[in-house]
């Protein structure tokens, strides 16, 4: 069984975690700040790969930036494809203005 949680290390900075059977299997490094959550980088191990587990990850980040009104910038490659590829579903939590 699967699940995912937000994990903040200090003020800022932090993870959305995935387990499976108790066993780290992917992460998001996040930060939040002014509003925005920013995110860097998606990884699942190479053993859970194609099973998924990122858009599971997607699913929690999404849903954790609409529960604080956050909004994304999608700085980490995967999560900055699938905005531009599902805009109506990510629209109202994607960061277009950061620059």
């Amino acid at each position: 069984m699967e699940r995912t949680t937000v994990v903040f290390k200090g003020r800022a900075y932090g993870e959305v975690e995935l387990f499976t059977d108790e066993i780290k299997a992917g992460k998001m490094d996040i930060a939040i700040t002014n509003g925005r959550l920013t995110v860097f980088h998606t990884e699942v191990a190479p053993e859970f790969e194609g099973r998924g587990f990122a858009k599971l990850l997607l699913e929690k980040l999404v849903n954790y930036a609409k529960e604080k009104s956050l909004k994304i910038i999608p700085l980490c490659p995967y999560v900055n494809m699938q905005f531009r590829r599902h805009p109506g579903e990510y629209g109202d939590v994607w960061e277009k203005n950061w620059h």
